[in-house]
């Protein structure tokens, strides 16, 4: 199949475009439109031209791949593929339908007419990925839509619904039957009408209109600087909108390349293509093809009724598909049941959820006390206590009653997963399937693979994450996975610098002035400091060599486990989730540091971020070279959409990218002439080494050898 393909419709030219799975807009597609455009105009016989895409969508737009290599420049470019369906002397008709986004949108900008199926959705997404539309977008949309409506369009990045659009100059029809029959019809009527002494349309002789459109543009800028601070694109996108209000279009298109070319240099824009393609490529597993088949998930059981347990159910409630919850006391299942409920409620009462709805999911709930009546599910995710020996019993339980061919899950966040399988006749059903709190929320959804972990179970847990509408990331097992083996690192630092003067407050500032969601000790409390101390525990008999800080220890003794106990390393009031500082805390941290004999020093925010930035990198680049992550873009993903990386960063591994491997090098040199806590930690790990030495970066192929 070519990618551009011309059949004729009586005297109408129907050019199809396209290949799975989007019909984006690459170079060879980009020629094969113009060439077509250009040989239907040159042909006598032909007096209108429909313009259509494959697949059942018109385009998702450009092929954002070219970005880096420089194929979007590769003649003819988008811009000048627009151009030459805009110059056609004859009626040029988009037939949309699907979807129709970015550069997509902008091809069917400049055809004189559009029509779209009423399920199609049309966009400009280029603001997620920190850029404006670059091929006209931003001057032709406000001339057909208004200024306003083009704002919104184009500052949300959102798909919209085309039959918003009908009765606009952007639709010239929305229709429910055959789009293609439909628009070589109206390709018909405008041919004719156009023989008879009529014009032809295009969006670039429009004005841009709109009320008060100076105030407009004004509110935008202010919405945009308060709501995007750390984000050019959004402001940009508003100027270019400017230049399509008040230039001409040639002016204003000349503008929009201007701004193009500016935020594609810029490190916002570069960390969210990384997170574009990071996302799409943590799905994809270098030894388990697309092809491999996969297992059929029809119903669920969940083992533990705690709030970890409860989130699990409710996504595969939302997901349609039963669950069987399991408890071994009534009072405990009663109270996950409630839990469901009210999250179901809490729904319904902010006009998320209808109340049909949340009736039809809770009813594919079944709680119950008895294992005896799981036994059926398809899989089964266990979510009890992080303890191996409770783990191990539940295993040895699961083992026993679950039927043939069932995946065995464990949500565990740090432990041993082979040993878990181990305790099961069936370890090639086992897998790790680690949620984050609150699990029906939170997107990342870490899986761990065990060494018998069978590839059918391992492509069926991915293909059911994205069912659950979750982001996977497939980790290796060792202590932590992915996350927590960092995380650990992270907070050993945070709680260092705390031995050596920084207060919590500093800390955290620091780190949320950089752009994490949440400070190390906001967090802390938040998830509850007594994981940390039972973890800290189980590591002193483990791994009796690593050096820890005592003083989270100290803080645990004083029962401060966090928000739940009404104080951590914060003090909190009932019904007030602020943090606020803690005068026992203060006395705490003093009696600690003069008991370890450490004299405080000042501690700058430079130092703060450092550490804490780069402990997760030199433990990330440690991952990689065991093989515990598949990619440093899967490391990145983790941390975005698990633990409240800045997304404008790009994740840990972007961002000592974006410093340069090299200078990250050279920083951990400095930080370990620091003789306190442990410096060792900050001899670079061999792949930052090589990394540095070699001049390339994380995020290229073949980082890891």
């Amino acid at each position: 199949m070519t990618i551009v393909e011309t059949s004729r419709s009586g005297p109408v030219a129907v050019i199809r475009f396209g290949e799975p799975p989007v019909n984006s807009l690459g170079a060879a597609t980009r020629r094969g439109i113009a060439e077509a455009v250009l040989a239907a105009i040159a042909d006598p016989s032909v007096s209108a031209i429909v313009l259509a895409g494959r697949n059942g969508l018109f385009s998702a737009g450009a092929d954002i791949k070219e970005f880096a290599t420089g194929g979007m420049t590769v003649a003819p470019s988008l811009p000048e593929v627009i151009a030459v369906v805009e110059a056609s002397p004859k009626p040029v008709v988009a037939a949309i339908e699907g979807t129709c986004l970015g550069g997509g949108l902008e091809l069917a900008l400049g055809a004189n007419y559009r029509i779209a199926a009423q399920s199609a959705k049309l966009g400009l997404p280029e603001v997620k990925i920190g850029l404006l539309p670059g091929a006209g977008g931003t001057q032709r949309l406000p001339r057909l839509i208004g200024v306003e409506n083009a704002l919104n369009v184009i500052l949300s990045g959102e798909p919209v619904p085309a039959k918003l659009f009908a009765g606009s100059p952007l639709l010239e029809a929305v229709v429910a039957g055959d789009v293609i029959e439909a628009a070589v019809i109206l390709a018909t009527t405008k041919a004719a009408e156009l023989a008879a002494g009529g014009s032809l349309p295009r969006a670039r002789d429009r004005k841009a209109s709109g009320p008060l459109v100076e105030a407009l543009l004004g509110f935008a800028r202010t919405t945009a600087k308060a709501g995007f601070a750390n984000y050019p694109a959004p402001l940009k996108c508003i100027d270019a909108i400017e230049a399509a209000a008040t230039k001409s279009f040639d002016e204003g298109m000349a503008v929009e390349r201007q701004l193009f070319t500016e935020l594609m240099v810029t490190p916002v824009s570069r960390a969210l293509r990384n997170a574009f393609f990071a996302e799409r490529a943590a799905a994809k597993i270098a030894d388990v093809p697309d092809s491999t088949p996969v297992r059929p998930i029809t119903a669920a059981a969940v083992i533990g009724a705690g709030t970890m347990g409860t989130g699990i159910a409710i996504n595969f409630l939302n997901a349609g598909i039963p669950v069987h919850l399991l408890e071994l006391g009534q009072e405990s299942l009663d109270k996950g049941v409630a839990r469901i409920a009210d999250t179901f409620a809490g729904q319904v009462k902010k006009g998320r959820m209808k109340p049909a709805d949340a009736a039809a999911r809770a009813a594919l709930l079944t709680p119950t006390l008895s294992y005896d009546d799981i036994g059926g599910a398809d899989i089964v995710i266990e979510a009890v206590f992080e303890d191996m020996a409770i783990k191990e019993k539940v295993f040895t339980t699961l083992d026993r009653v679950m039927k043939p061919g069932a995946i065995l899950a464990s949500n565990t966040s740090t432990l041993d997963l082979d040993a878990i399988a181990a305790v099961t006749k069936r370890p090639a059903d086992v897998v790790g399937t680690h949620f984050f709190s609150p699990a029906n929320v939170m997107k990342l959804l870490e899986v761990v693979r065990g060494k018998a972990t069978a590839k059918d179970v391992l492509a069926t847990t991915m293909k059911l994450a994205r069912t659950l509408k979750k982001t996977a990331v497939v980790s290796g097992v060792c202590d932590g996975f992915i996350g927590n083996r960092m995380l650990e690192q992270y907070l050993r630092q945070a709680l260092f610098m705390v031995d050596e003067g920084a207060s919590p407050q500093q800390i955290d500032a620091a780190t949320e002035k950089f752009g994490f969601a949440m400070g190390p000790f906001r967090m802390s409390d938040l998830a509850g400091n007594d994981i940390g101390f039972h973890i800290r525990k189980r590591r002193a008999i483990e791994h009796p060599d690593v050096i820890y800080s005592k003083v989270a220890d100290k803080l645990c003794e004083l029962g401060r486990f966090g928000q739940k106990t009404g104080g951590g390393w914060y003090d909190y009031q009932p019904g007030d989730r602020n943090a606020y500082p803690s005068a026992v805390v203060e006395a705490m941290i003093a009696a600690h540091r003069k008991a370890i004999g450490v004299a405080s020093r000042r501690i700058d925010s430079r130092e703060i971020v450092d550490r804490l930035v780069y402990a997760l990198v030199n433990e990330g680049a440690k991952i990689l070279d065991e093989g515990i992550a598949q990619r440093a873009s899967d490391i990145d993903i983790v941390y975005l959409t698990g633990y409240g990386f800045p997304v404008w960063r790009g994740g840990p591994m972007c961002y000592a990218d974006e410093v340069g491997v090299y200078g990250v090098a050279q920083r951990m040199r400095q930080l370990s002439r620091n003789s306190y806590g442990d410096p060792a930690f900050w001899t670079p790990a061999p792949l930052i080494e090589r990394l540095a030495a070699e001049g390339r970066a994380f995020n290229t192929a073949g980082a890891r050898s």
